[in-house]
C-alpha cells in the first residue's frame, strides 16, 4: 500500500453499525503513510463517538455543513479541495439513496458534490435491503457516475441474517483505496526525470545554486510510478526520500547530470525535465579557497555556459515525448511559449515563481500546461491572447498541493503522449 504514502484521504462515516469498523480503518490507512480527516453524519455520531475517530485520525472530526470555524464558513468547500480520494465505510441503504439522488443536505452529500476526488464506497446494510430493487438501482446510478465499490461481504450479520450485506473488512477497503492511486496510465513507459537545483563549484566550499528544493520533480517521479511506469530520476542535491518502485540517480552539476542524462536516454520512451539547471556555471573552479584580498571590495567571475539539457533531448535520435519546465517572473505564458518553440519540445509547464506561495520551496503550485496544437484535438482553457495561440494549446491548473498537481499533470502528459503516437 506504498502508493498511500502522503496521500490526503476523507473518510465519511455513515450510521450504521458497521461504523465499529471505522476507526480500525483510519488506523490501516495511517499506517500505509495517509492523512485522514473524518466526516461524519448524524447517525452515525449515535454508534461511534467523534471523539474516538479524532483520537485515532489525528485530526479535528467534521460533522456540521455549517462550520464557523471554516474559512468563510465554507468547510464543505475546503474538506472537497483537500481530499485526494473520499472513502465512505460504512455506507448505509439510506445514504446510497442520498447519494444517488444528488442530495446535498449535510456535509458529506455536500462535499460529494464538491469534489473531483475519486469515491470508494463501502457499503453495509441487512442482507435483504442489499437485495432490494431500489438499493440495486442506486448502486448501478453510482457506477456509472464513477463511484467505486468495495463489497459489501457475505456473512454473519448483527441482526442475525446471513447473507451478502457486512461491510468489507479494514485490510481490504485500504488496499482498495491505494489501487484508487494506481492508473496505469503509463504502463509500459520509461519515464527520465531531472529534478531539483544544480551547484556549481566556485572553490572547494563554496558554489552557485538556486532554490530549488526538488518537491515537484519528487512528486512527479511519484505519481508516474503509480501510474505504472518505469521511474529513474536524477537529482540534485535536496533532502527527500525517493518515491517507493523509483531508481534515483545522485548527481551535483549541469554536466553531471547531463552525462547521467544521456546514459539512460536510449531506454526511455518520456523526458520531464523538472531540474533548475544552473545556465552558466565558473569557467573553472579553484583548487583552494578564494581568498578576499586586503581592501578589495568586488570580485569577478567568469562565467561559461552550461550544456542545454532538455535541448540535446529533444534534438536526439529517437527523441522521447519530451517535457520542459519554465520557472518565469513575468510574461508567464509568453515566455514558456517562446521556450517550447525555441527547444522543439512536446511541452511545457511554466509557474510564476515570483509568487510567494507557490513555486520554489512552496507545497503548493499553480501552472500553466502549453503543448504544441499539431498534438492537440482543442484548447483547454486558452484564454491568454498572444501570438502563440495559433501554434499551441494550453491548460491552467489552478493552486493545488504539488502531490496533486503532479498526479493531474501525469495524466495531461499520458493522454498527450497516446495522441501524439
Amino acid at each position: 500500500m506504498q502508493s498511500l504514502q502522503n496521500k490526503r484521504l476523507l473518510l465519511g462515516i455513515t450510521g450504521g453499525i458497521a461504523a465499529y469498523k471505522s476507526p480500525d480503518l483510519v488506523r490501516r490507512l495511517r499506517d500505509a503513510g495517509a492523512d485522514v480527516k473524518v466526516v461524519m453524519t448524524r447517525g452515525a455520531c449515535e454508534f461511534i463517538t467523534p471523539l474516538t475517530l479524532q483520537a485515532v485520525s489525528g485530526n479535528r472530526v467534521h460533522a456540521d455543513l455549517l462550520d464557523a470555524d471554516a474559512e468563510a464558513a465554507m468547510g464543505h468547500i475546503e474538506l472537497a479541495r483537500w481530499a485526494d480520494a473520499i472513502l465512505v465505510a460504512p455506507a448505509t441503504s439510506d445514504a446510497l439513496a442520498r447519494f444517488a439522488i444528488g442530495r446535498a443536505d449535510d456535509l458529506l452529500t455536500t462535499l460529494l458534490r464538491a469534489s473531483d476526488a475519486p469515491v470508494l464506497v463501502a457499503p453495509a446494510m441487512n442482507q435483504a435491503m442489499w437485495r432490494d430493487v431500489a438499493t440495486q438501482e442506486n448502486y448501478q446510478t453510482l457506477q456509472q457516475r464513477g463511484y467505486q465499490f468495495i463489497g459489501p461481504a457475505e456473512g454473519a450479520q448483527a441482526c442475525g441474517d446471513t447473507g451478502a450485506g457486512r461491510m468489507s473488512e479494514p485490510l481490504e477497503i485500504a488496499q482498495r483505496a491505494a489501487d484508487l492511486f494506481e492508473s496505469g496510465l503509463l504502463a509500459g513507459q520509461h519515464l527520465l526525470i531531472t529534478a531539483g537545483p544544480t551547484r556549481e563549484a566556485l572553490d572547494p566550499v563554496r558554489y552557485l545554486s538556486n532554490f530549488s528544493t526538488g518537491k515537484m520533480g519528487f512528486a512527479l517521479a511519484q505519481a508516474a510510478a503509480e501510474a505504472g511506469a518505469k521511474v529513474t530520476l536524477i537529482a540534485g542535491p535536496v533532502a527527500l526520500d525517493t518515491p517507493p518502485h523509483v531508481e534515483c540517480i545522485d548527481i551535483v552539476s549541469a554536466r553531471d547530470m547531463l552525462e547521467a542524462v544521456q546514459k539512460h536516454l536510449p531506454q526511455s520512451s518520456l523526458f520531464i525535465a523538472s531540474a533548475a539547471v544552473a545556465d552558466f556555471r565558473p569557467i573553472s573552479a579553484q583548487d583552494s579557497k578564494i581568498k578576499k584580498a586586503v581592501g578589495e571590495d568586488r570580485m569577478t567571475l567568469e562565467m561559461v555556459k552550461n550544456p542545454d539539457i532538455l535541448a540535446c533531448v529533444a534534438a536526439s535520435e529517437n527523441a522521447p515525448f519530451t517535457v520542459g519546465f519554465a520557472a518565469e517572473t513575468n510574461d508567464v505564458i509568453k515566455h514558456a511559449g517562446e521556450k517550447m518553440q525555441r527547444k522543439g519540445i512536446n511541452m511545457i509547464i511554466a509557474n510564476d515563481v515570483s509568487r510567494d506561495d507557490i513555486g520554489f520551496g512552496a507545497d503548493a503550485n499553480e501552472v500553466a500546461v502549453l503543448f504544441n496544437q499539431a498534438l492537440a484535438k482543442s484548447a483547454v482553457n486558452s484564454a491568454d491572447e498572444n501570438a502563440l495561440a495559433q501554434s499551441a494549446a494550453q491548460t491552467i491548473i489552478e493552486k493545488c498541493d504539488k502531490q496533486q498537481l503532479a498526479r493531474r499533470l501525469i495524466a495531461l502528459i499520458a493522454n498527450n503522449m497516446a495522441e501524439s503516437s
